[in-house]
């Protein structure tokens, strides 16, 4: 009889780190392992009672390092699942890995040096890594229509919308639906004239892929996404919303249980669907 997989929440009382304390409390083949957060008002309360799922029996800590040692001797591969700040990211993931935890990252903003690093890393430790810009299967079959659409028109932007405490800009979504369009290899976005901002940053950033993303930042978003397609005469809009973000947690039900027969870093959802 296979034991259940003991997962560690990091970032456990963020908006995020509650619905997946939830998830996985519900998972008949889960079992929750640990719940880290900085927060010093809610040290040592059942993060169960702060999520509203009833009592777990297990306290809030603020210490990671010490969590993980302890998952690591569990007779069922643990699993950290990471919600927390682009600026901690990099180092929780190093230590999951150090540590023999699979790491399952939902926190964007990790630079391509970091990727490429976490990936030569995990590599030499045979451990599997899952970065995922976005769990929701509604952004993976947009990102796949828009990859079908980019064979037909020339000309694409992205606007992505989020709540005002996402830390960094574009989002990850948004940065990984450029990466899958310029994969194919074609020119976008071709200049017919020379432009100039008379405010800098007016035209968003422009990605590798010579793809523009426009990000906006206001409270009553929670995560959204446009993908803007230009012809002649016509205009093509791909839309995803997020209207809770329970819609996240399937996908992030599927990876904990996915990343136990891997063995090195994969990035993106698509990869294991």
């Amino acid at each position: 009889m296979n034991l259940p997989i003991p997962v560690v929440v990091n970032g456990a009382a963020g908006k995020m780190g509650l619905e997946v304390i939830k998830a996985v409390a519900q998972a008949q083949d889960m079992v929750l392992f640990g719940a880290i957060d900085r927060n010093p008002k809610i040290q040592g309360e059942d993060i169960g009672l702060l999520a509203g799922c009833g009592e777990l029996e297990i306290p809030v800590l603020n210490d990671l390092q010490a969590t993980l040692a302890m998952a690591s001797q569990e007779k069922q591969q643990a699993v950290m699942v990471d919600f927390t700040h682009p600026d901690g990211v990099y180092e929780n993931v190093r230590s999951a890995i150090a540590y023999g935890v699979r790491p399952v990252v939902g926190t964007t903003g990790l630079s391509e040096k970091q990727m490429a690093e976490l990936a030569e890393f995990a590599d030499k430790a045979s451990t599997g890594c899952l970065i995922i810009p976005n769990f929701s299967i509604g952004v993976v079959l947009m990102q796949q229509a828009a990859v079908q659409a980019a064979k037909y028109f020339e000309n694409v932007e992205i606007i992505e919308l989020h709540h005002n405490q996402k830390a960094d800009a574009p989002s990850g979504t948004a940065v990984q639906t450029a990466q899958l369009l310029g994969e194919l290899g074609q020119t976008f976005n071709a200049p017919l004239v020379t432009e100039s901002e008379k405010i800098t940053g007016a035209r968003g950033a422009l990605a590798n892929e010579n793809i523009r993303i426009h990000s906006v930042r206001l409270p009553g978003f929670i995560a959204h996404q446009e993908i803007l397609f230009g012809a002649a005469g016509q205009i093509y809009t791909l839309r995803h919303d997020t209207m809770d973000r329970a819609c996240y947690m399937p996908g992030v039900l599927l990876s904990i249980r996915k990343i136990l027969g891997l063995k090195s870093l994969i990035y993106g959802l698509e990869k294991i669907l």
